[in-house]
């Protein structure tokens, strides 16, 4: 998956997440879907930095590998 790739499914999953927000029902399966809207998107966006690190420190970006859900969703903002 390339930098191009992983924007297209981050922008797919923000709409996914906007769409669902905007939604006048929220049930339990809404809420549900948008707990792991954001775990997905912790996860590329973690996967795009990775990816660009890579790149500017001369390493192959393809390299780069999706990380656990756990990892992703305890770093600090």
């Amino acid at each position: 998956m390339d930098e191009q790739d992983i924007l297209q499914r981050i922008h797919a999953l923000v709409d996914e997440e906007h769409a669902l927000r905007e939604s006048s029902e929220h049930t339990d399966e809404t809420r549900a879907r948008m707990g792991r809207l954001e775990a997905d998107l912790d996860q590329c966006w973690d996967l795009l930095r990775q990816r660009r690190a890579k790149r500017q420190y001369d390493e192959d970006p393809d390299e780069a590998q999706v990380r656990p859900e756990q990892q992703v969703e305890n770093y600090l903002q």
